[in-house]
């Protein structure tokens, strides 16, 4: 992931600290813990061949890479959906591939996010619905990653948008422009999402420390975690992140779906599986663990 990303000589000067919670997370959580919080870890691809040999065996074809990637994760942050609408033959054949608890989290198509910057994009809209509605249950939330172009002025063109989706449809949506996290602006757009119902991805990568906003609009969390090929901090971030987690779900927190990047995807899986260790150990989950090719 291109994104945020930094080189090795700034890496050492970043400050990996969670910043404190906004005010406004505590009163959307309301203080009290959740019956049954659910928590989704993944990666964002299962196509990955240099894969083969670590979580899938040797020999493995390409059929049968998903499969294989759902008895190791419980969830998807599926860009594949970004690059080409599936068809809902297409999503029904992946949906038959994963068990009933498995979580697709499509992200929304770029000819709607960046081409049309979501304007006049009511058929492609239509196109994207009626494809991931082949997930049925295994339909999680649907990720908007916004053009980077995409500023405070484009608030009302995001709540438009937004409107058009059906009550449903779980909408996360991930602001890379800068100007976004401005206090003034940061409230407008905050707000916005909280009376529409949507949340804001968390982004947390080296080089952009002000997509860690820390503030949710609703009683769901969506993390989109940017590892630096495992370096040590990768570890102690994820240490930090399960404190985190914990405060939450024993705050009211219901959902997290975590997603685990590194610079190298070759590397996922490795601080994937210690993420769900850690979940595991502090948040009082039950996550299986990844299983390794090599393990004892």
């Amino acid at each position: 992931m291109e994104f945020g990303k930094i080189s090795p000589e700034a890496l050492a000067d970043t400050k990996f600290v969670l910043p404190s919670d906004r005010p406004e997370t505590m009163r959307i959580l309301g203080g009290r813990p959740a019956a049954n919080p659910q928590v989704f870890v993944g990666c964002a691809k299962w196509g990955r061949k240099d894969w083969i040999g670590r979580i899938y065996p040797p020999g493995t074809k390409e059929d049968d890479f998903l499969p294989l990637y759902a008895k190791h994760f419980n969830s998807i942050e599926l860009n594949a959906t970004f690059y080409k609408i599936p068809s809902y033959k297409q999503a029904q054949e992946w949906k038959s591939k994963v068990g009933k608890n498995f979580l697709f989290t499509p992200k929304i198509s770029n000819s709607i996010s960046h081409i049309h910057r979501l304007k006049n994009v009511g058929e492609r809209l239509g196109w994207f619905l009626k494809g991931i509605e082949g997930f049925e249950e295994n339909l999680g939330p649907v990720f908007l990653m916004l053009h980077p172009g995409m500023g405070p002025k484009t608030l009302g063109t995001i709540e438009a948008f937004i409107q058009q989706l059906p009550e449903k449809i779980r909408l996360f949506v991930e602001f890379r422009h800068e100007g976004w996290y401005e206090e003034e602006a940061f409230q407008s757009v905050f707000d916005m999402l909280e009376r529409n119902g949507a949340g804001a991805v968390i982004t947390d990568v080296a080089g952009r420390r002000d997509c860690l906003h820390m503030r949710l609009t609703t009683p769901e969390a969506f993390i989109r975690f940017v590892g630096n090929d495992l370096h040590p901090t990768d570890y102690t971030r994820i240490d930090a992140w399960a404190q985190r987690l914990k405060s939450w779900m024993d705050s009211g927190l219901q959902r997290v779906y975590f997603f685990l990047h590194e610079n190298e995807e070759v590397h996922s899986p490795v601080i994937a599986r210690y993420a769900i260790q850690q979940f595991n150990k502090h948040c009082g989950t039950n996550l299986p663990e990844p299983v390794f090719v090599n393990d004892d």
